[in-house]
């Protein structure tokens, strides 16, 4: 991989990449707007300048809630050439997450568009700010509308390197319960699980993938650190529409269809009902994470879209990219793990007593290693979250085999206790997800008097599929799931609640259903 650049720091990799290919194409919008890597090192100079004429300089926090535009990209590089502190912010969240960060993170500057799909930021943003300024802490509004401020960068200092543990980054976790948590990173965290990323998924300039997440989500912008170190482009959609974004995605030449495990269901359900068009002719893989894999999935889409199937990624806001998949590995564990341990981290699982597990034992997954963040904004939360000995508690529960490939069977918090037996709300996923009739399925653990919780799927089902509890149990019965593990509850849905990173909200369907019969 002669092309691939191993330097984990921002804006060393921003020069780097620009000079050793200044013409190559960094990314292209769906307003048919593109950016080289040469120009981006440009204009991020040039808006890092009028930054610093507005008084922003090294460790001072700035947070930003913008849509994935080229404006986004050259904002990032143009903070990390000024030394400052980032907090990006998923454009979903709205005055109760954002007000709960700036009055935490009192960031000096803050960055919104004017409206976007509908919503007025610049309107709502003001009325944080003064709600949240005071006198000693004062806090600016910068509004951008596919445009930022510029300014000559010939009065730049030298950009200062600072150390591996100077935080950079503070990424507020997209939880689905709870007041989010302020993760702290540095560049050298951030660019551990990226370089991973690079050498297992073996990119190059001649790949492109999409953006089609949110690119203030963590694993957005670890994706842009992948893209200087490799050179691959990227193809840049606002906000997935089912109608728009398949046509403007199969005229970009994809070969990594990126996005996470809801997102490849969503080409796979696209490709399957429009077979005459190959969504993605140059596909070599599609990248899974974000949300529980059904291991059906990894067939489907080598069947329906091509490619190595589905290469998964498995982290968290706090150790972004810590197993990563290969397209190299055996289909069996493309199918039903997310990778091997990547970009130098280690992963152990571990009992409730605390002790390792044997292999193939589930247990609690930790990790060690550089991608591991700094810790918290709120440094009491970092006693809970690391062990002593420095492993993170992800609060997965998950099994590694002899070869170190992670399997992730659910979470600790999603066991359903019934007559004092632990059912694991994966597996019936997973077994459920093969009905032919069910689109989406969520289980989840519902109270009751005698058992102590039942359980109930959650399903969206396909059009004119005929689902009762009596299916359902003739299905669990032929897969040989044990009988106590069967629904015994069945609610559907239109659509499932997800957050921003693409994980079901199982805390709203446990609020819905939980408290009626």
């Amino acid at each position: 991989m002669q092309h691939l650049i191993r330097e984990t720091r921002l804006w060393p990799l921003v020069e780097e990449r620009a000079g050793l290919t200044p013409d190559a194409l960094l990314g292209q919008d769906e307003l048919g707007r593109s950016l080289t890597f040469g120009a981006f090192q440009v204009r991020a100079e040039r808006v890092a300048a009028a930054l610093a004429e507005r008084g922003v300089g090294p460790g001072d926090r700035v947070a930003w809630q913008l849509p994935g535009w080229l404006e986004s990209f050259v904002l990032v590089a143009a903070l990390a050439r000024i030394g400052a502190v980032q907090s990006p912010i998923l454009p979903i969240y709205r005055e109760r997450e954002v007000g709960f960060i700036l009055r935490q993170a009192r960031p000096k500057l803050f960055v919104v568009p004017r409206e976007w799909r509908g919503f007025a930021f610049e309107t709502y943003a003001r009325q944080l700010l003064t709600e949240i300024v005071s006198e000693s802490q004062p806090m600016s509004l910068l509004v951008c509308d596919r445009s930022l401020p510029e300014a000559s960068p010939h009065e730049l200092p030298p950009w200062e390197p600072g150390n591996e543990r100077s935080p950079r980054w503070i990424f507020y976790t997209s939880g689905t319960t709870g007041d989010p948590k302020g993760a702290l990173h540095s560049d050298e965290t951030l660019g551990a699980g990226s370089l991973g990323v690079a050498e297992r998924f073996e990119l190059s300039p001649d790949d492109r993938y999409p953006v089609v997440f949110p690119f203030t989500h963590i694993g957005g912008i670890g994706m842009l650190f992948v893209q200087l170190m490799t050179g691959c482009s990227a193809a840049l959609v606002e906000q997935y529409d089912e109608q728009k974004t398949p046509s403007f995605l199969a005229e970009q030449d994809i070969t990594l269809a990126a996005g996470g495990t809801p997102l490849v269901m969503r080409y796979l359900q696209y490709q399957r009902q429009h077979p005459e068009h190959r969504l993605f002719p140059r596909l070599r893989m599609a990248m899974g994470g974000a949300a529980p894999k059904p291991p059906q999935l990894h067939d489907e889409v080598k069947e329906h879209l091509g490619g190595a199937g589905v290469v998964s990624v498995y982290g968290l806001t706090e150790v972004p990219f810590a197993a990563v998949g290969s397209p190299r590995d055996p289909d069996v564990a493309l199918a039903t793990t997310e990778g091997r341990g990547a970009g130098g981290a280690e992963l152990r699982c571990v009992s409730a007593d605390g002790r390792s597990c044997a292999t193939g034992v589930e247990g609690e997954l930790q990790v060690r290693g550089p991608q591991v963040c700094i810790g918290y904004l709120d440094s009491a939360r970092d006693a809970e979250a690391f062990t002593d000995d420095g492993w993170f508690r992800t609060g997965d529960l998950a099994r590694l085999d002899a070869d170190g490939f992670v399997s992730v069977t659910g979470r600790l918090k999603e066991i359903i206790i019934r007559k004092g037996e632990n059912i694991s709300a994966k597996e019936v996923e997973d077994v459920l997800y093969a009905h032919p009739g069910i689109r989406e399925i969520a289980v989840i653990g519902v109270p009751d008097a005698e058992t102590g919780e039942r359980c109930c799927a959650v399903v969206v089902a396909e059009p004119n599929a005929a689902l009762d509890l009596d299916e359902l149990a003739r299905f669990c019965r032929t897969a040989g799931l044990a009988t106590q593990k069967w629904p015994e509850r069945l609610e559907q849905l239109d659509e499932l609640p997800r957050n921003a990173s693409g994980k079901v909200r199982k805390i709203d369907l446990e609020r819905r259903f939980g408290e009626r019969e």
